[in-house]
């Protein structure tokens, strides 16, 4: 199964001002169709109560709900796929769980983690951080434009074809020279967020996107 993972994915964040819920319907009110709900050091129940909102939110606006880390919570709201850090559960034991009709990504910092994530058979790949970013904790090295240049380069070499998302940091002026070293899409949180207009810079991201778009 290929994976549709292109464009922006909006990555849940809360903040001071927003809730998870309220974040994921400004990225869907700006037109984002992906949305990946991190919910990091939260009880299993809370995650799963608030997949259930985010699923009939995501149903509303036609949109793509994908879960991180947790597995189970996938499963059982159904939503489109999960996606799995390097400490989680290994994409072949997820897709077991899952079988083959859902979506599974995975994290990478370097060619070597996409290459083992490739053979695991995960679907996309996260690859990141662009640059230093604060809702991360245990922050692998940062790549920067060369680093994404030079990996984006070793895949076509090898043949590995998988859709390739940035992630880490990434702000609305980085996104055509990323776009342009290859990647399918970015993964965005906290720049939408943190705009005056999170909904309308939501809509100026995904145009600048597509834009690029390979």
């Amino acid at each position: 199964m290929q994976s549709i993972m292109k464009g922006l994915l909006f990555i849940t964040h809360r903040t001071q001002q927003f809730d998870y819920l309220q974040s994921i319907e400004i990225a869907l009110k700006g037109g984002c169709q992906q949305i990946q709900l991190r919910m990091k050091d939260t009880p299993i129940d809370d995650i799963i109560r608030t997949a259930l909102a985010a699923k009939d939110l995501c149903n509303e606006y036609d949109a793509l709900l994908y879960i991180d880390d947790h597995v189970v919570v996938c499963q059982k709201v159904q939503a489109k796929g999960v996606h799995l850090g390097k400490l989680d559960m290994l994409p072949s034991e997820a897709r077991k769980i899952l079988g083959k009709d859902f979506i599974i990504g995975g994290t990478a910092n370097t060619f070597d983690d996409i290459k083992r994530l490739y053979d695991e058979g995960v679907n996309y790949i996260g690859l990141g951080p662009f640059r230093f970013t604060t809702t991360k904790k245990n922050l692998s090295p940062i790549l920067g434009l060369n680093g994404y240049q030079f990996i984006i380069r070793q895949c076509k070499e090898n043949n590995i074809n998988l859709p390739i998302l940035a992630i880490g940091g990434v702000t609305i002026n980085d996104i055509p020279d990323i776009m342009r070293a290859g990647v399918s899409g970015i993964a965005l949180s906290s720049t939408i967020l943190s705009a005056d207009n999170p909904i309308e810079e939501t809509r100026k991201i995904i145009n600048l996107i597509n834009k690029y778009q390979l």
